[in-house]
This record gives C-alpha cells, structure tokens and sequence, in this order.
C-alpha cells in the first residue's frame, strides 16, 4: 500500500519544486508552500525504487543499450491502460516530451513557420516554439459549460501560407479537460484539410478522474495516422519527472526517420540509464500504485475545489476531468488579477502558477497543483481562506 498521506521532506534535495520556488517567485518565508510546477509530493512505485536499488547496487553505471525493452513496456502499458496497439518500432525516446518537441519542430518545419497552439495551454509549448525560431499561431479555446472547447472555424480564419504544425494538449493543461472522440476527429479532419501535422501531447492520459476516458489521438482518427505524432511518457503518471525520458510515436516511417535524425544530429542517441530503467519498471510494475493515487487525486481536488470557492467568492474553480492542476478563475472576485496574486504569494505564502504564463485567455486565472499531502493541502487552504476573509465580512 502506498501512503500517500506521508510528507517526505524535500527541501534541501535539489528539487526544483522546492528549491527554486524563492528564487523564481520571491516568497522567502520558510514556510511557503509550493504549487505550482507539476511535480508530485508522492513517493514513486516501490517496484521503481527496487529496479533502480538494483542497478546502483551493482555499482557499475556505464551506457544504456537496447531500448527494445523499454518501447515494448511502454506499447504493453498503452494497450492495457488505454487499448492502442502500437508496434515498439514506432517509438523514438527523447529526454522528455518538451525536448521531443523541440525536435519535431526541427524536423518537420523551418524557421518561421507557424506553430498552431490552444491557449490557454501549458507554458512549455510557447517556450519551445520560440526557442526554435517558430512563429506561434494561437487559436484561443472558448468556455462551455464549465469545459474549454475548440474553434475551429476561427483558427481556418488566420491560418497562413507558413502554418506547419498543430500543437495539441490531451487531456488538456492547464483546464484538465479530457477531449471527446469527436472533438479529436473534428481537429484531426481539420489537420487533413489544411495539410498540417498535428503533435498531440498526451503526457496527463494516465491521470483521468470520475471515470473520464481518454481517447488516444490515432484510436480517435486513425485515418490520419500519416500526419500524427503521439507523444507519451510515464514521467507525469508516476512522479519520475527527474528521469527526462519521454517518446515520440509515429506510424509514419519518413516522419520517424526524420525525428531520428535530429536525435542524432544533436547527440541524444544514448540514453540516461537511470531513466529508462526506472520508467521501465514504471510501466510494468506500477499499476497497482496508479489505483491507490487517482481517488486520492480526486479527494483532493474535491476538497480544494470547494474551499477555494468558498474562500474567495466570485472564484471559480474549472471542474477538471484529469491532472492533478486545478485552474481557477478569480475575476468574478471584483479583484485585479495583481491583488489576487499578492494575496496568494504575499499573505497565503504560496507559490501557484501565474495564469498569464499560459498564453492568451489565462489572464485572470492561476494554476495550483494539489498532488501533495493532504495535510499540506489543508494548510495551503487554511491560509487561502486567510487570504481573502475580507472579501467575507
């Protein structure tokens, strides 16, 4: 049984989480409390921490060899946990999603070219693009219902003569949204017509709450299998962020040669052992962990969900269907979205993502990640609840 419950210190350890969070945020106190990178504050998978006991025991750590391995763990774990059956050599591993998608950018598109995002999204995606010299293409989601929605009629309105690549997020990041099979199709038809790529992000697809399915992007519209690149990887699902190994998959023989290429080109062919052995054992022995996390998961954003909102009112927490990040919206507070910002960093002494990182559309919005201790969760709301009592009198 894991124990979820359980605080591990991690001050002090060179987490980023943790360590950083002065520095990047200006809260000193000793106390703060982070939530904003996506990083649990839960132990992995014991079956991860024997592999790697295992291998440091042994005490010789030279090159990784033979990913064969590690790609025909990550297709059984594909088609136990979400029915896809992929062939292991479709698989090239990255040094985690982010760097995937810089290399796909690379090999598939140019300077300049337009890359199509949906904000508001995770940050990642427009840092990348502008790394690579990419022009970024936003297409804003619409609120419905409670959910974000693509427009994709707006989006053919500004496509141009450069747009390359559509980058999508599924489940969606930062408003947890789980994409229908329908809403995926209409997306991929729209990649088919407009003869884009589409890189579809599916790194959260293991972390589905209330019984939410996701639907992989090639189960969803296999007929576009040709212009489809999946990327995964068991770095989210499993707390294992500091591994970097992530996988682009693709069907399409010349798409993958050229993802390959640049892998080689940029002299990340050889692989961090400790990674791949540790997302190994990830996928074959952690199943029974991710069981035990998801209603924890749930019993956490439930209960943040209800007291933010009380907390502040006018605040609005959008009901997430997967991740660990609540997404909430404070402009119904009457607050400017810098006042928010103090109270949550100044008086709460926390430290949650700032909406605006998020592109377009996030600006009255931050992102808090819950997948912490409850007890640590409970203070973070007992403090929230401080931060905006006056809005209560």
């Amino acid at each position: 049984m894991s124990d979820f419950d359980l605080v591990i210190e991690r001050r002090g350890t060179h987490a980023t989480k943790w360590d950083m969070m002065a520095k990047l945020s200006g809260i000193t106190a000793e106390d703060a409390i982070p939530m904003w990178v996506a990083d649990m504050d839960f132990a992995a998978p014991s079956g991860v921490t024997e592999a790697l006991a295992t291998i440091v025991n042994r005490g010789i750590h030279g090159y990784y060899a033979d990913t064969g391995s590690w790609a025909a763990a990550l297709a059984d774990w594909l088609a136990r946990r979400h029915g896809l059956s992929i062939d292991p050599a479709w698989v090239s591993p990255t040094p985690g999603v982010v760097a995937g998608l810089g290399l796909i950018l690379q090999a598939i598109c140019d300077p300049g070219d337009d890359v199509v995002v949906f904000p508001p999204v995770y940050h990642a995606f427009r840092r990348i693009i502008l790394a690579n010299d990419r022009h970024i293409l936003d297409a804003q989601l619409l609120e419905r219902q409670g959910r974000y929605v693509m427009d994709l009629d707006a989006l053919r309105a500004t496509l141009t003569p450069r747009t390359r690549v559509v980058f999508f997020c599924s489940p969606h990041n930062p408003g947890g949204t789980v994409w229908s099979a329908e809403e995926i199709r209409a997306l991929a038809t729209f990649c088919s017509e407009h003869d884009l790529i589409l890189v579809s992000d599916e790194i959260h697809c293991d972390l589905v709450l209330d019984g939410a399915t996701h639907t992989p992007t090639i189960i969803a519209a296999p007929d576009i299998a040709d212009r489809l690149i999946t990327c995964v990887a068991a770095t989210k699902t499993f707390n294992l962020a500091g591994a970097h190994v992530g996988a682009c998959v693709t069907s399409n023989v010349s798409l993958k040669r050229r993802i390959d290429a640049r892998i080689a080109a940029s002299g990340l062919g050889s692989y961090n052992s400790f990674g791949m052995i540790a997302t190994e054992a990830a996928w074959r022995t952690g199943e029974g962990w991710l069981y035990q996390l998801l209603p924890y998961l749930k019993g956490n954003r439930d209960l943040f969900d209800a007291r933010i909102e009380a907390a502040a009112p006018g605040a609005r927490s959008m009901r997430l269907d997967a991740t660990y990040l609540a997404w909430v919206n404070f402009s119904g507070t009457g607050l400017k979205a810098e006042d928010v910002a103090a109270r949550v960093s100044g008086r709460a002494r926390i430290f949650a993502s700032p909406g605006p990182q998020f592109g377009p559309g996030g600006e009255t919005w931050l992102r808090f990640n819950f997948a912490t201790p409850r007890s640590i969760l409970t203070e973070a709301l007992d403090r929230l609840d401080g931060a905006f009592r006056d809005l209560r009198a």
